[in-house]
């Protein structure tokens, strides 16, 4: 796995930030004709068009995916993508004109920096006119800007993490890249099963979530910390699959989660992945097997890359 490895052909990613409110959305506008799935495991997710994306929706393309930060209130970013795409003749083709199906999911990051600055239409219009055909910028930046994980004791003793991004290349040629944003209630976790990022002790090293949250002998009031929690992720392929290809692919990298980010899929976290495949002609049946597997790796890399 390799963060040197650039994105499939035609995927462009585009960041706007707010360094000043901690906060900004990611932009991923996919080639024509791609397809997509998703696959939502959180507790506490926030997205939009995901119904479209499922296996037994009828809509078979996806124009473009926006990552934001802001909450709830981050998913009206997907109508700044939604304008920019139909400027561009980007969507799925009705007679009334273009239609672009976006994909979105957002994470809390409202606690962290400025509470009213949130990304909109206008944030998400300039996140689709940055993209570019490269390998992204990585850090704090678009929806990884205000992102935290080990927050267990709230984002003071947490972790400060941000966007990653890993990719590699198969034996049968596909490449298989994903962008990760870490917005974590538990720690991200390295190959070894270290933590590499967590909540810090007194002497400010870390600790471990799973060991502290066994260690209570009382249940905290899950619903006082002002922190929320989403990790978010998009993998990108140019290997060739349908939209149920893309779900069981999108299934598989969500392995990628339990890997890096321990624990994960709570009740308090939003937990996403989507799967983007822009390859021509028909699936082979061992295809989403060999894309799955890659996916999983390189999500786990991706995550570890945030912090």
């Amino acid at each position: 796995m390799s963060s040197d490895v650039s994105p499939p052909a035609g995927f462009c990613i585009g960041h706007w930030t707010d360094s000043v409110g901690l906060t900004g959305c990611t932009a991923i506008v996919a080639p024509p004709q791609t397809r997509g799935g998703v696959d939502v495991r959180g507790g506490g997710p926030g997205t939009r068009e995901t119904d479209s994306l499922g296996p037994f929706a009828t809509t078979g393309q996806v124009t473009a995916v926006m990552l934001s930060g802001g909450s709830a209130f981050g998913l009206a970013a997907a109508d700044g993508a939604m304008r920019w795409l139909e400027e561009h003749d980007r969507g799925f083709p009705t007679p009334g004109g273009v239609v672009p199906i976006v994909g979105a999911a957002v994470l809390f990051d409202i606690a962290i920096g400025d509470s009213r600055a949130r990304p909109g239409p206008d944030q998400g219009y300039s996140a689709c006119e940055a993209a570019v055909e490269t390998i992204p910028e990585t850090g704090s930046v678009g929806a990884g800007t205000g992102a935290t994980v080990g927050k267990i004791f709230g984002h003071e003793r947490a972790t400060k993490a941000g966007l990653g991004y890993a990719a590699t290349i198969t034996g049968t040629g596909h490449t298989v890249a994903a962008v990760a944003i870490a917005n974590a209630l538990g720690d991200v976790i390295g190959a070894d099963g270290s933590v590499i990022g967590g909540p810090r002790g007194d002497d400010g090293s870390f600790l471990r979530t799973t060991e502290v949250i066994a260690s209570m002998d009382a249940a905290p009031d899950w619903n006082a910390p002002a922190d929320r929690n989403t990790t978010l992720v998009c993998v990108m392929t140019d290997a060739a699959l349908d939209k149920l290809g893309c779900t069981r692919v999108a299934r598989m990298a969500s392995a990628g989660l339990a890997r890096a980010i321990d624990p994960v899929y709570s009740d308090l976290d939003g937990d996403t992945v989507f799967c983007l495949a822009s390859g021509e002609g028909p699936m082979e049946p061992f295809t989403p097997i060999v894309i799955g597997t890659a996916a999983g790796t390189v999500v786990a890399e991706a995550l570890r890359n945030t912090v």
